[in-house]
């Protein structure tokens, strides 16, 4: 009897025992998927980081790309307004022979192509006749005294100003403004 009583107790023992180590590598389990868990979450924390940073690296990229066309346009054309200067004072003047009005009648096809292409790129003229002065898009060369005219408005455009999609400047238009 005492020996079935030793290995009762034996059994029981290991019965606790096992018990014990089922326990403790439940626990393990636990922990470990915890822990994996945590390191998923880790990482998946990195990754959104890290695509978010991509992120703005390509949109910042891309505002850098456009900024750099959007200076050579305005060097560009910056360079060929006084060309279409000359063309617009040549249309100015009154042809009176027919070999005069058709060398006038090709001035104004090709002021009419150089005015297309200005558009093509984003460029277009800055309207100034008749606005109030603005000194971001008017250069004043002359004042005049008129009551009869609204203070700080353009009265006459002496040469034309260009503006590059309605936010830069490529050339200032110079005006008279009534004080």
């Amino acid at each position: 009897m005492e020996f079935n009583e030793e290995l009762n107790n034996e059994e029981a023992e290991q019965e606790v025992t096992s018990e014990e180590t089922e326990q403790q590598e439940t626990a393990e389990e636990k922990s470990n998927e915890e822990i994996l868990e945590e390191k998923l979450k880790e990482q998946t924390d990195k990754y959104m980081r890290l695509y978010a940073e991509f992120d703005n690296f390509q949109k910042r990229t891309q505002r850098e790309k456009d900024m750099r066309y959007g200076d050579a346009v305005i060097d560009a054309v910056a360079a060929i307004l006084p060309i279409g200067d000359n063309l617009e004072r040549a249309l100015q003047i009154e042809a009176s022979t027919e070999e005069g009005i058709k060398i006038k009648e090709g001035i104004e096809m090709v002021m009419k192509q150089f005015t297309e292409t200005l558009t093509k790129l984003g460029v277009k003229p800055i309207e100034a006749e008749g606005e109030q002065f603005d000194p971001n898009l008017h250069n004043a060369v002359m004042h005049i005294e008129d009551e009869t005219i609204d203070d700080n408005t353009v009265v006459e455009e002496l040469m034309k100003g260009y503006i590059y999609k309605d936010n830069r400047v490529v050339r200032h238009s110079m005006v008279k403004v009534a004080n």
